[in-house]
């Protein structure tokens, strides 16, 4: 080649490569510009403590702080904060291909209820962004893994995306054995697409094993402790996440999520004290977080903690805080975002308070809080109050009343049917069985309706608990105990009891009433034993429980 000819191409070269790189750079930032992204000062209401975090990443060393911070916030479900932060490293550094692998996954909430057709197509939108950065092969599996979410999300469904991404994260996890976020986030995506009513637990005792290999080297990560808790939040499970559950929350002491999901753990095993703490805790940063963020109206989280408050509180026969939480729920005018959880709140907390006390005739009159509130796109939740109010019906004689709840309960689990909502259908299907059992019942028909309660039981038996509720509004087989006992099968009764306290340890009703079957059995040795527990469950509290004052009574006699 001719020297002027060498030094054509020198010249040329850098220039045409600027030129290639100057106009990806542009089309970049056109497409971002296009999307809605969440930026803005990240609001740490308590400080920076989120966790240990290092993700290794082919980004600018300017981002890595920011980076790290927005996967600790990602890992606590802090997912607004976390897209923020994800954002500004994009905005300093657009080619970290990583960050917008984390928008995308800050969309994509993996427990909780699927994104919709806005968040799905900014998720699409942030990934097809991201398609032309230089990115290393390790990379482009995390974008393709999270990419297999928003694929064909028009057409597939989210179940059937969330297993395409888990199958993704496995090949990830086996593939980079020494990439710890690659094992925690295969952990995550075990638990997010885990069978319901696989009472083996499969996947979540998976995910256990892997993240619990992780935890001696990474004592203060915020994913594995987080995921422990929600792998191993069921009855056969619990206790090994105890230990965990009492660190959380002082890994990411800035998280009101963090400070809350200890207290899954403390409610399956009964510990009322801490999970009130926990609860306590959690709902004082959900209000700093409001504030700071300028809602202007309640955070989901604060309802989320006030839901596990207010039931803790009725187990413990304290009928005053659980009431100032009931009460502080109806002053509520406002609530964001508009969710599953803030629906979930607002229909469970006033139905714990009158069917914990067996207040036949409020039940039968429950209303929704005094808020507007968009109920008919929470079928699930409004069920709940129709639920309530056909229990109330039952026990208080109003059999018309009850048979039009059911009618209503019938509509719902239709519409939760048609919508392809299987899990929730399943939950208002074992309401309506249980509305029905009673009403048979409170026609003379004990036979049937045993048998149909019974089924309701087996049915809740066999079906995981949601993460958005400490427990069902009244457990299906503590009903079947009640009816049971109100038929004078006393024996049967005391069974029931004591296999719905071996899943819901430290009920205040279900304590209570395996006592007194136990008392008209002349089992006295059970009786002591299950109204002990209950008033030291109680302990100092001036509870107005008359069922306490039972208990008392009986104690003294022996």
């Amino acid at each position: 080649m001719k020297s002027h000819e060498t030094l054509f191409l020198t010249i040329l070269l850098p220039l045409i490569l600027f030129t290639n790189c100057q106009d990806s750079h542009q089309n970049q930032t056109e497409s971002l510009s296009k999307i809605d992204l969440s930026r803005g000062d990240i609001i740490l209401c308590s400080g920076e403590e989120f966790g240990e975090v290092t993700f290794s990443v082919s980004c600018k060393t300017s981002v890595k702080k920011t980076f790290d911070l927005a996967i600790s916030l990602l890992h606590s479900f802090e997912y607004d904060e976390a897209e923020k932060a994800f954002v500004k490293v994009i905005d300093i550094d657009p080619d970290c291909a990583m960050a917008y692998w984390g928008v995308a996954m800050s969309i994509y909430h993996a427990l909780w209820a699927p994104p919709g057709q806005e968040d799905l197509i900014k998720g699409a939108k942030v990934l097809e962004a991201a398609a032309s950065i230089d990115k290393t092969e390790r990379e482009q599996a995390y974008l393709d893994a999270i990419g297999l979410y928003y694929t064909d999300w028009q057409s597939t469904s989210a179940k059937t995306r969330a297993s395409r991404m888990a199958d993704k994260m496995e090949e990830i996890y086996q593939k980079y054995d020494d990439d710890a976020e690659a094992a925690i986030l295969y952990a995550l995506a075990l638990n997010s697409t885990a069978d319901p009513t696989d009472k083996n637990y499969t996947n979540q005792r998976k995910a256990g094993q892997i993240l619990e290999a992780l935890l001696p080297d990474h004592p203060n990560h915020p994913g594995i402790a987080h995921y422990i808790i929600h792998n191993y939040d069921n009855p056969a499970l619990a206790e090994k996440a105890l230990s965990t559950a009492r660190t959380y929350a002082k890994i990411a002491p800035a998280s009101a999520h963090a400070q809350h999901m200890p207290s899954h753990i403390f409610t399956r095993l009964g510990l009322w004290d801490e999970s009130i703490r926990s609860n306590l805790n959690s709902t004082s940063a959900a209000l700093c977080y409001a504030e700071q963020a300028n809602f202007n109206a309640h955070w989901d989280e604060e309802l989320h903690g006030m839901d596990y408050l207010a039931y803790a509180y009725l187990q413990q026969g304290d009928n005053q805080h659980a009431s100032e939480q009931n009460s502080y729920l109806q002053t509520m005018e406002k609530v964001f975002p508009v969710n599953f959880k803030d629906a979930y709140a607002l229909a469970a907390i006033p139905a714990r308070m009158v069917l914990e006390n067996k207040q036949w005739h409020q039940a039968a009159e429950l209303q929704f809080p005094p808020i507007h509130f968009p109920w008919n796109d929470f079928p699930w939740q409004k069920s709940i109050l129709h639920f309530t109010r056909s229990l109330g019906a039952v026990h208080i004689g109003n059999l018309d009343q009850a048979e039009n709840e059911i009618t209503i309960l019938k509509s719902l689990q239709n519409a939760l049917e048609a919508s392809e909502q299987a899990y929730q259908a399943n939950q208002v299907k074992i309401q309506l069985n249980t509305a029905e059992a009673w009403l048979l019942f409170a026609r003379g028909d004990h036979e049937n309706a045993i048998s149909k309660m019974k089924l309701s039981a087996d049915m809740e038996d066999n079906t995981t608990k949601h993460p958005v509720t400490p427990c069902e509004v009244i457990p299906a087989r503590e009903l079947l105990a009640d009816l049971l006992a109100a038929a004078g099968h006393n024996a049967e009764a005391l069974h029931a009891y004591e296999m719905d306290l071996q899943t819901h340890p430290g009920r205040f009703n279900g304590l209570y009433g395996a006592a007194l079957s136990a008392s008209k059995l002349g089992n006295k040795q059970k009786a002591t034993v299950y109204f002990k527990e209950l008033v030291n469950q109680v302990g100092s509290i001036e509870s107005d429980r008359s069922e306490i004052q039972d208990a008392k009574s009986y104690l003294t006699k022996i």
